[in-house]
């Protein structure tokens, strides 16, 4: 399996890096199998940063079930209820369940955000949240939690992006 990060750097050796703010899936390397994802997430971090350059890191890791035989994988295959409340816990900082090596499944990108700040408001219930997001695409993002999980990403190269604007 093929996966991206996108950043203001190259990244050949992956790293844990205490993040300032929450995420889907907490604490962890996040990569996606989606190039343009990538690519986008590379040209936000450029611009919030306000740096010079942007670009793709490349990698390579075994199929997910193999990964499963030496590694706790968690695997949403779809936006429901479950992943909901995972994201959401993650998000604000609430998650105290299992923790696992490596998280794959869809992304809570910007095309969906407003949906989950109405449910986080309490104007959607879980089962209407649930029901706009299957109609959304979502893309995928596998997170690397633990330093042993990092061993199987294999950096194959990278790529430079050009800014927006």
């Amino acid at each position: 399996m093929i996966l991206y990060h996108g950043s203001d750097v190259i990244i050949k050796e992956p790293k844990l890096i205490k993040q300032n703010r929450t995420l889907d899936f907490g604490y962890g390397f996040y990569t996606t199998a989606n190039r343009e994802q990538a690519v986008s997430f590379a040209q936000k971090v450029q611009a919030r940063r306000k740096s010079l350059a942007a670009y793709v890191s490349v990698y390579e890791i075994p199929p997910v079930e193999e990964l499963q035989q030496n590694l706790d994988v968690l695997v949403f295959s779809e936006a429901d209820e479950m992943w909901l409340d995972f994201v959401s816990e993650n998000r604000n900082g609430k998650y105290s369940g299992k923790r696992y090596d490596i998280i794959y499944g869809p992304v809570a990108n910007d095309t969906i955000y407003r949906t989950f700040v109405a449910y986080e408001e309490g104007l959607y219930t879980k089962e209407e949240t649930v029901k706009r997001l299957k109609v959304k695409k979502l893309y995928n993002q596998m997170t690397f939690t633990t330093r042993v999980a990092l061993v199987y990403l294999k950096y194959t190269g990278s790529f430079g992006i050009e800014s927006e604007g």
